[in-house]
């Protein structure tokens, strides 16, 4: 391979990998030589190299066989196009580790090989309801783009409520709207996992520039940092620095800032700078909502089969706690209508997704348990979790434990570290507490019928 074939292979690269990717990442590598099967580039800073080599390099190798250049492996070395390079290192071949990556703008399916955003997950293709309508209000306003509003924006909700439907969708619109903006996207046990990297090689300076350089920030599933101390650390300075610089932040989580056990109280205050959005349970027309567009996405693929009316109104009653396991019991029903070659009926529904139903026939999680309860009670979550023992926080405390023993699988152990890391035993004395209360006090048997009947509707 020579220099002109590679200028050849780089402009093939721009159409696999996007244009965003192609002039962060591909552009500023300088051609070295290419000498039995093995390629080598120089390159600024060894970062740069392991993340080409880790995000891009089997992309690399197959343009390059494409242009008739056999490549087996790449190396990176530290120099520039005129100079002797600093040292020379083969990089570790690219491995499936997690990484963050820039996204390219969502123009043609050429640009999607290798990014991480789903395409499904976009604005139009998401249902609106009263559960998720401010959620969706505020994500539109951030992917307009433009000066920051609110910094950061908090979407917090349980599994399958659309969290990063958004979160993508938000990353979509700001690519098209903009697509010179650096959009990083990546889950927090991403960020944990480079960080760590970047501590073991050595290389944080370039973990800072790479993460406090974008545009705009878009971290899921911020929980799972919680307890880890040096993540949290590194987080808090990245978050601050890109808010002062006016860079737009976008956090999701399964619970509000203040409710996530283990997160820094620092970082607990900044999350709550901005906007705040808890995304609600959906309710029975916005499942049904789902449904329906669901079965017009399929009409192309399956123009043949019919669906008889209610079966749509079945599973939006039955399937009522995660919206992925209700689009995944519709996927089952045409994939086996379309290979039996049947309507779709009531009697077909209820026989093919059996062990579906049956696990959705009652699943009441602890959060759900906590919110309702501190609804009824008029007191705070913070409270619920907190070392106060007033009789006015401790009973309701002690209500929702008993509520969670009764209501999930969740064992002892369990519930007390939910209930802000609490010893088993007095989760046990909780549930025996109330036991006796319900026998001698009419108002609290009545309290805890009420909400088991509330919580199982």
């Amino acid at each position: 391979m020579t220099d002109e074939d590679w200028g050849q292979t780089r402009d093939a690269l721009r159409e696999t990998v996007g244009k965003n990717n192609y002039l962060t990442w591909i552009e500023p590598l300088k051609y070295s030589s290419c000498e039995n099967g093995v390629l080598e580039f120089k390159v600024k800073t060894p970062f740069m190299g392991d993340w080409v080599a880790r995000n891009f390099g089997e992309e690399i190798k197959r343009q390059c066989l494409k242009q008739g250049s056999q490549v087996d492996r790449l190396i990176f070395s530290i120099g520039n196009a005129n100079g002797s390079a600093k040292k020379s290192a083969p990089v570790k071949e690219a491995t499936q580790a997690p990484a963050p990556a820039v996204k390219p703008a969502a123009k043609s399916d050429s640009d999607m090989p290798g990014a991480p955003l789903d395409k499904r997950f976009t604005f139009d293709r998401f249902v609106v309801g009263k559960p998720n309508e401010l959620a969706h209000a505020a994500s539109r306003r951030v992917a307009e783009g433009g000066p920051v509003t609110f910094n950061p924006l908090f979407l917090y909700g349980g599994v399958g409520l659309g969290k990063t439907h958004l979160m993508h969708a938000i990353a979509w619109e700001l690519q098209e709207r903009s697509p010179e903006l650096r959009v990083v996207y990546l889950s927090a046990e991403q960020f944990m996992y480079r960080f760590i990297q970047a501590l073991r090689d050595k290389q944080m300076m370039d973990f800072k520039e790479l993460f406090r350089s974008v545009d705009v920030l878009m971290v899921d599933d911020v929980q799972f940092i919680s307890g880890k101390d040096s993540t949290q650390d590194e987080f808090f300075h990245t978050f601050n620095a890109l808010v002062d610089q006016g860079k737009q932040v976008i956090i999701s989580a399964d619970r509000a800032p203040g409710e996530i056990d283990g997160l820094e109280d620092r970082i607990k205050s900044r999350l709550q700078w901005g906007l705040v959005v808890d995304l609600h349970p959906t309710d029975y027309e916005l499942r049904l909502g789902i449904l329906q567009q669901k079965v017009e996405n399929y009409r192309a693929q399956y123009q043949e089969l019919k669906i008889s009316d209610g079966v749509l109104e079945f599973l939006a009653h039955r399937i009522s706690n995660n919206v992925r396991v209700l689009e995944g019991a519709l996927t089952r029903l045409f994939a086996f209508a379309s290979l039996v070659g049947r309507e779709i009926t009531l009697d077909m529904a209820t026989e093919s997704l059996a062990d579906i139903l049956r696990q959705s026939d009652r699943k009441v999680t602890m959060d759900e348990i906590m919110r309702k309860t501190c609804d009824y009670y008029n007191v705070r979550m913070s409270d619920m979790m907190s070392p106060k023992r007033s009789r006015n926080i401790a009973r309701p405390r002690q209500m929702a434990m008993w509520l969670s023993k009764q209501l999930t699988q969740r064992s002892y152990p369990e519930i007390g570290k939910r209930f802000g890391n609490r010893d088993h035993t007095t989760v046990i004395h909780a549930v025996r507490k109330i036991d006796e209360l319900k026998a001698q006090d009419s108002q609290i048997a009545e309290d805890a019928e009420l909400l088991r009947r509330m919580l199982e509707a």
